[in-house]
Order: C-alpha cells, then structure tokens, then sequence
C-alpha cells in the first residue's frame, strides 16, 4: 500500500523504531507546512492511506473528493475537528484514532513555568551577549497554581506543584472540582475567584464547541497584575484578541504559550512573538520521542491491521 505522512516537520519520523511497522509499504514523508489543498491533492493523489500527526493538516470535504483512491486515514492521537468525518463516512473512508500520553504536555507546561517565573530566556541571552544576571525572577514556592481541567495533564500538574510547595486551586466542572478536594487541593468558590487568586493559571480543557472562546476578557482582567497565564491546550480555549488586549492592560502580567490560532508560525513579527510579557514555544506538548513512539506506533499499527484485515 501506499501510505503518505505529511507535516514531518523534524525529519525524524523514518528514525523512529515503530517505522519498523511499515516495512513492506510504499511510504512518502514530507517535511514541510503545506496548507494549499492544489499541493495536497497531488501529494495525496495515489495515497492508500494517511498518516497525520495531530492536527497539522486539514481534510475537508474538497480535499477527499480530489482523493478517490484514499481508503484510511489514521490519526496520531485522538481525532479532532481538522478531519470532516462525515464527508469520510459518505466516500467510505475509514478513520482510525489512537492514544495520548499525559506526561510529555505536563513537563512542557511545567518546563514553561519555571522559564516564564524565573526569567531564564532573558538570563540566558544575556548571558551569551557578554552580560551577568540582568534580570530578577520569582520563586514558585507560596504561590497558587490554578489550574482549569482537572484530568491526566492537571493531575500530573497538581502533583509537580506539590513537590515545589505551591498550592493547587482548580476549576472545572463538578466532577473535577470534587476529585480536586478528594486528592487534597482546594476547588475554587466560583470562576472569578479562581482567576483573581491564581499566582499562576493554567489551562488543561479540551477543544469543543463547548469550551471555545471560553476564557474571556473578563476572566483575564481579574487576574493579578503579577500573575502569569499559561496555555499548552488549545489557543481557542481563549477569545480572539483578549489575551493580547489584556496582557497590554497588565492582567496578567505575562503569558506563556505553546499554542498558536494558527500554526505553524513563521513570521518572527507575529505580535505573540514580539510581545515583551510573552514567553512562546512552537506547539512542543507532544512533541517528544517516546510520545511520537506511542503516537506513530498506534497510528502505523492502526494501517497495518486494517490492510491486514
């Protein structure tokens, strides 16, 4: 079969050993960020299959009807909205999803918090243009650590901000909030109070119609002008503009992201970028080797069965 992998951004996928699963296989990789659906089409053209990393490529309704030889698409990690599932349904195209890990996003999210905190980006360039300590950062011990989304990631989270001696304030649905005070944290009294009291907030919601837009200016303006909000989920939990407005306003005081409304970002002027407050990394949650052997290893084992079969 011919199996087609696009958004291999790294190069790294063939050194994978769960690339091991597709030998026997005609396999293209490509490298590059390609929106275009003219240069999609013909990469796609006499594809068997498609492999996709997360969400870095669409598939729409135009682009499978250019695509009649398509008969599976496998993605790495869960299915999200960037594929038209009943468009798939109507050509008889099977779509296959498989796992995520909780570890590789909470180490990032924690990783951002200790550089955001303590300043280590400006310390660092500093230091390599010939100067000693410029800058003052803050500890994490005493603070508050809000958390909204209290699952595998804000566990995880919860327990890190434990071992740093921050207290855990959560919120959430109910359910959430209530595995919160069962594990010994704190649940917020309402959503307000939640945004007004967290030192460091951050957000672990999936992507729905549901939670879209969800963080408004309002929330982020009751915020403490020293504290900082994080974002390794998705940017659109956050309404278009707000974050940027409000970090201009001073609440909060400074943002750290991994994701993007748009990605990839190639324009080093992009305002995120450029933002004094804003501390930016290029979507890396994932992007770890044992979590691409979890997500490649089912997504390629996902095609070999269903050709198997």
């Amino acid at each position: 079969m011919h199996i087609v992998i696009p958004d291999d951004y790294q190069n790294v996928i063939r050194s994978l050993d769960c690339f091991a699963l597709l030998e026997g296989h005609q396999v293209s990789v490509y490298h590059d960020a390609v929106a275009d659906p003219d240069v999609l089409a013909q990469r796609f053209a006499d594809a068997d299959a498609i492999v996709l990393t997360r969400e870095r490529t669409a598939i729409d309704a135009a682009l499978l009807a250019r695509l009649p030889k398509l008969k599976v698409i496998s993605q790495t990690g869960k299915v999200s909205g960037h594929i038209d599932l009943a468009a798939c349904s109507q050509r008889g195209i099977t779509v296959l999803e498989g796992r995520g890990s909780p570890i590789a996003p909470a180490e990032l999210t924690w990783a951002l918090i200790l550089n955001a905190r303590r300043q280590l980006v400006p310390a660092i360039q500093g230091l390599y243009a010939g100067k000693w300590q410029v800058n003052l950062g803050s500890r994490l011990a005493g603070q508050t650590l809000g958390i909204w989304g209290y699952g595998k990631i804000g566990q995880r989270l919860a327990r890190y901000a434990q071992a740093f001696e921050m207290n855990v304030l959560v919120w959430g649905s109910e359910g959430s909030r209530q595995a919160a005070i069962a594990d010994g944290h704190n649940a917020a009294p309402s959503r307000r109070a939640f945004f007004a009291e967290a030192d460091v907030l951050s957000l672990h919601l999936r992507l729905a119609e549901s939670t879209r837009h969800l963080v408004t200016a309002q929330d982020l303006a009751a915020m403490k002008p020293s504290a900082l909000l994080v974002n390794t989920s998705r940017a659109e939990l956050i309404a278009p503009g707000a974050l940027l407005e409000a970090l201009d306003k001073g609440r909060p005081g400074a943002a750290a992201l991994d994701v993007f409304e748009h990605e990839p970002i190639l324009d080093p002027d992009h305002p995120l970028l450029r933002h004094p407050s804003v501390l930016c990394t290029p979507h890396l949650g994932y992007v770890e080797k044992e979590s691409y052997e979890l997500y490649f290893g089912d997504a390629f084992a996902n095609v070999v069965n269903y050709f198997n079969h």
